[in-house]
């Protein structure tokens, strides 16, 4: 009986330490688990970089001003706690507020050119980089009455015509076009930025206009376009910066990158623009 009874206690023994030996075992690989776990949570918020707000301040050609305010809205909808500004104008004009101290972030010109002027006076943060490049078109009131087919029909008698400023971006393709046309044109007025060029046709203050593509395309309600084989002799080159003294430094790159996303770019392509690569 002593036997028996000592052995029955062994045995009962044996099994309450084993199952406390599996108990402490499973704690400790939970425990193990949950470590590993936090681990990898920490390790995937720190990789992630610091949250885009405030205000994102955007000098922009004033042929932008659609799709970028398409694309500032969906930029605020991706980075909760932003909200993008918009300065649109003729590119010579803002470049020229840049340099001279006017705050903003970015800056997106229609050419090259007016780009320079920034750059040269160090203006930029990093390298300006070409997002889309645009293609000029004759603007005329609806149901072109004075039958305009071409560039020499601009220099026609009793043929009013608007223009941009030379020193404009579309100003500039423009006398690029009638050299390469060798039609010469006096202009009835020329403007500071393209939109109010494209204004003066609406208005029926003029015959025609030299615009953009992009322009023609987004007013179609209002006017029609004649293209002609000159604008391939003028096509603007559309580069964009984010600026050194940018207040919101870290807003600017992340605006400058999404303008060059996918998405971004197929929504400005469908305004008309070109896609540098297809150039």
């Amino acid at each position: 009986m002593t036997t028996t009874r000592t052995r029955t206690a062994a045995a009962t023994l044996a099994a309450l330490a084993l199952a406390a030996g599996l108990t402490a075992c499973s704690s400790s690989s939970k425990s193990s688990a949950g470590a590993s776990s936090s681990s990898s949570a920490g390790a995937s918020a720190s990789s992630s970089g610091p949250a885009i707000t405030g205000t994102v301040t955007v000098f922009a050609a004033s042929s932008l001003q659609g799709t970028f305010t398409d694309l500032g809205k969906k930029f605020e909808a991706a980075h909760p706690g932003t909200t993008v500004k918009f300065n649109f104008g003729g590119s010579s004009a803002l470049a020229q507020s840049i340099v001279s101290g006017a705050p903003a972030d970015v800056f997106a010109a229609a050419s090259p050119a007016t780009m320079k002027t920034v750059s040269d006076a160090k203006g930029n943060a990093g390298d300006p980089k070409v997002f889309v490049r645009n293609t000029l078109e004759i603007a005329v009131p609806k149901g072109n009455p004075k039958h305009i087919s071409s560039l020499q029909d601009l220099s026609a008698a009793g043929v009013k015509v608007a223009l941009c400023a030379p020193q404009v971006p579309c100003g500039s393709a423009a006398q690029s076009a009638l050299k390469a046309a060798n039609v010469n044109v006096t202009p009835v007025t020329q403007e500071q930025d393209v939109k109010s060029a494209l204004t003066k046709v609406e208005l029926g203050e003029v015959d025609a206009s030299m615009v953009y593509r992009t322009d023609v395309q987004a007013d179609a309600g209002k006017i029609d376009g004649v293209d002609f084989p000159e604008a391939a002799k003028a096509v603007n080159d559309y580069p964009i910066a984010d600026l050194a003294k940018a207040p919101n430094a870290a807003g600017a790159k992340a605006f400058v990158a999404y303008i060059e996303s996918p998405e971004a770019q197929q929504v400005l392509t469908a305004a008309g623009f070109q896609s540098p690569a297809s150039s």
